[in-house]
């Protein structure tokens, strides 16, 4: 699965990366993941992913970032803030796995 997350950037993007990427392969479903800053989602959402999920930090810009995803074809969520650390890959996984079947 291609997960386009979009970010603000740092190192709390890069732990949601390794973390999502880590639970995938434990689960046996090998993720494919880009975290993108805001300015990049418009353009990269087009490239064919499969689903985009939005960090706590920028959820206030969602309804901007589903339209794009909308245009793309793909769904579209947030990741709580609960979930969203190092320890945070299962609630994560689930996350997107029940954003992609909605």
């Amino acid at each position: 699965m291609k997960v386009l997350f979009v970010c603000s950037g740092g190192m709390s993007s890069a732990i949601v990366v390794n973390a999502l990427k880590k639970e995938g392969e434990k689960k046996g479903q090998p993720l494919e993941v880009l975290a993108v800053g805001t300015q990049e989602f418009d353009s990269e959402v087009k490239n064919g992913w499969d689903v985009a999920m939005v960090a706590p930090q920028v959820k206030h810009r969602f309804d901007g970032f589903k339209a794009s995803a909308d245009e793309a074809g793909i769904p579209c969520g947030i990741i709580p803030a609960q979930a969203y650390s190092p320890l945070g890959g299962p609630a994560l996984l689930k996350i997107i796995t029940e954003t992609v079947q909605k």
